[in-house]
């Protein structure tokens, strides 16, 4: 069976979301809008050399959204067929003709829909077949087990590939298709002396499998980070300088984002309520959005309501320039969309003060250098901050041994406000770009 779909598949959608339109004018619908998706991809996962899985994924579907006013009523299916897009859209309407009216409902507004669409280079199908899969899989976890007779369990090597289309349209006259494509291998490794066991991963992800690092690569990779963590200590509890590493800091930053999204911002559920024009980092940071990166993994030429992406400033020296807003939130707060409805696409940091990982060790000094979060001990409203971690303390800027069974804990507000530096180490992996994030200081609770 092939395991992607391209974009030779958009026309078929196409003609899937032009029927639930026409069906919806037919039914009395003031506004409406659909949007179809056909998604297909591998997963294979070898454990020991043994396949573990061997997942093929296939969906379809089709979510209608209809408003009778600004009354709203929504359904979905994955049945395609003409007959079930009638009966889709049947059941909207009857939704949304008993709901109350919401003054803040609707599509969004004409003049910021997408009308010139670039080609981001997003669709890059990898027809491996499951045997290379597993093969590849079994590679990367053999380079990693090899590396040291230490290393003597594994939870697996994972290689996915998966492919999809999406077009939405709505009855403001937009309709546009995309393809995409995203690929992946990771392996996590499980390393003991003696009774002391610990364990660690490493992956890539890319649009295109040539993007991606080699299996032998992380395979070693997720063999030295377990290793490395041999021997963990437990700290006093104490305050000390906190270094994340890329893929951590890459969530202290979606922790910002989550404060200023609109839904946070109306419900006043937001430890950054009302901060636009405030400085709410030094003045070094700037957080700037692209979203026509070519083959980025947040990238895309229009949000999930047909409005146009653009580039955009959120964070310039320091200050929050505005917040991150659908059409919905938007009127909830009488601004206007930033084209983020279904989220961020690729959230750059940039700071003034940057360094490599060792130049970051040496300013440091003494402090945490954190590998790996636990727990979600997050107040999205106080901005309490308090999660397990393990990683490594450092002495003399240099990594001195590892540490585990720690807390830290923190408000993120201060957090945000004491960011020391940001490294240039920057991980692409995700749609926030950061590098390693060094903070002044945070509780660490140990022994």
């Amino acid at each position: 069976m092939p395991q992607q779909v391209d974009a030779s598949r958009i026309p078929e959608l196409r003609q899937v979301v032009a029927g639930a339109l026409d069906e919806a004018a037919s039914s009395g619908a003031s506004q409406a809008e659909a949007d179809a998706t056909l998604q297909r991809g591998l997963t294979a996962t070898v454990r020991l050399g043994e396949v573990d899985t061997l997942e093929y994924q296939r969906d379809r579907g089709l979510a209608v959204t209809l408003y009778f006013g600004q009354a709203k009523g929504s359904a979905s299916t994955a049945d395609l067929s003409p007959t079930a897009v009638r009966e889709t859209v049947q059941k909207a309407a009857a939704i949304a003709r008993h709901t109350a009216a919401d003054e803040c409902a609707g599509l969004a507004d004409p003049a910021e829909l997408a009308r010139d669409i670039p080609d981001l280079d997003l669709h890059h199908p990898w027809d491996v077949e499951p045997e290379q899969a597993i093969a590849l899989a079994r590679d990367c976890e053999a380079a990693g087990l090899a590396c040291d007779a230490r290393l003597k369990n594994s939870e697996g090597a994972t290689v996915t590939t998966h492919s999809g289309v999406r077009v939405y349209g709505n009855s403001h006259g937009f309709l546009a298709g995309l393809a995409s494509t995203s690929h992946s291998l990771s392996c996590a490794l499980v390393a003991q002396d003696g009774s002391d066991m610990q364990r660690d991963y490493w992956y890539t992800v890319a649009r295109n499998a040539r993007g991606l690092d080699s299996g032998e690569s992380v395979g070693r990779r997720a063999a030295e980070r377990a290793l490395a963590r041999l021997g963990a200590r437990r700290l006093s509890t104490r305050r000390a300088p906190v270094l994340f590493a890329p893929e951590l800091a890459r969530g202290i930053f979606g922790h910002f984002v989550g404060a200023v999204r609109g839904p946070s911002q109306y419900r006043r559920a937001s430890f950054l309520l009302n901060a636009a024009g405030e400085a709410v980092f030094p003045a070094f940071i700037d957080i700037v959005e692209r979203p026509h990166i070519r083959q980025g993994l947040a990238s895309s030429p229009f949000d999930a309501e047909g409005v146009a992406t653009h580039d955009r400033d959120l964070v310039r020296a320091g200050v929050l320039q505005g917040y991150v807003l659908g059409s919905y939130s938007a009127r909830k707060l009488k601004l206007r969309t930033t084209g983020n409805a279904g989220g961020i696409h690729n959230l750059l940091v940039h700071s003034g003060e940057t360094g490599s990982f060792q130049e970051l060790l040496a300013r440091m000094q003494t402090g945490l250098y954190v590998t790996e979060l636990m727990g979600q001990g997050i107040n999205a409203v106080t901005g309490d901050y308090s999660r397990g971690a393990s990683g490594f303390w450092v002495e003399h800027g240099q990594l001195a041994y590892p540490v585990h069974e720690l807390t830290i804990a923190g408000n993120l507000r201060d957090m945000l406000r004491q960011v020391v530096t940001v490294g240039n180490d920057v991980d692409v992996k995700g749609a926030i770009q950061t590098g390693s994030l060094l903070l002044e200081s945070m509780t660490i609770a140990g022994e």
